[in-house]
């Protein structure tokens, strides 16, 4: 029985031009695409591709009802605070009072 002996590099070389020349035989004996097949797939893609821009559409349209509605609150907040006359110094005075003895009764 023989000892196993390693290819050199022209066997190497050689074997992968080998493989390469294969490949390419291959992809040329390969039969062109049906005209009728390419036509479909273009035609599935571009209504995949429609109904993502229709759905990305659908999003930022809800984004931005969503920023105005939130938009609105906050100017109805800011309206009805606004509305609401300013404490004077005796009601602010009052409610540092009022904060100052529930703090000192927790204490106790």
């Amino acid at each position: 029985m023989t000892a196993y002996k390693s290819p050199d590099f022209n066997e190497r070389a050689a074997a992968a031009r080998a493989a390469k020349q294969k490949a390419l035989e291959q992809l040329r004996s390969k039969p062109a695409p049906d005209p009728a097949v390419v036509a479909a797939r273009l035609a599935a893609q571009a209504a995949r591709e429609a109904a993502a821009a229709e759905q990305r559409a659908a999003r930022q349209a809800e984004k931005e009802a969503a920023k105005a509605a939130k938009a609105a609150a906050a100017e109805a907040a800011g309206a009805k605070e606004a509305a609401a006359a300013p404490l004077t110094e005796a009601e602010l005075k009052a409610a540092r009072d009022a904060r100052y003895a529930a703090r000192k009764a927790r204490k106790r």
